[in-house]
């Protein structure tokens, strides 16, 4: 594997939404569907069809409850998507010469 292999970044984590939805999960216990959105200042379609995507992957955990009637939906960073993240952070700092390329495990 070359020093600059960009083909190694994750796709799922790279776009600009679902890395800021992780790197906010990251730093909070859980968050609701609403701070989630106003943090990350995305529509509420875009967000749904994003963190959708993190579920799928397995990168985002939710629990949907009813508040006072009302439908809510608590989302986590789960431990796969904690160490995706991570692992597309030491591969940025790779490309940008910060640190040696990790050797990649086979999935």
């Amino acid at each position: 594997m070359s020093e600059f292999d960009y083909q190694t970044l994750d796709d799922i984590v790279h776009s600009r939404v679902r890395l800021a939805i992780m790197a906010f999960l990251a730093t909070v216990e859980r968050a609701e569907f609403g701070i989630v959105r106003d943090v990350v200042k995305a529509t509420d379609g875009n967000l749904s069809v994003h963190l959708r995507k993190l579920e799928d992957a397995g990168y985002v955990a939710v629990t949907k409850r009813f508040v006072a009637r009302k439908p809510q939906s608590l989302y986590v960073l789960t431990k796969t998507g904690r160490a995706a993240l991570l692992a597309h952070i030491e591969r940025l700092e790779a490309l940008l010469g910060l640190k040696p390329a990790a050797k990649r495990k086979s999935p």
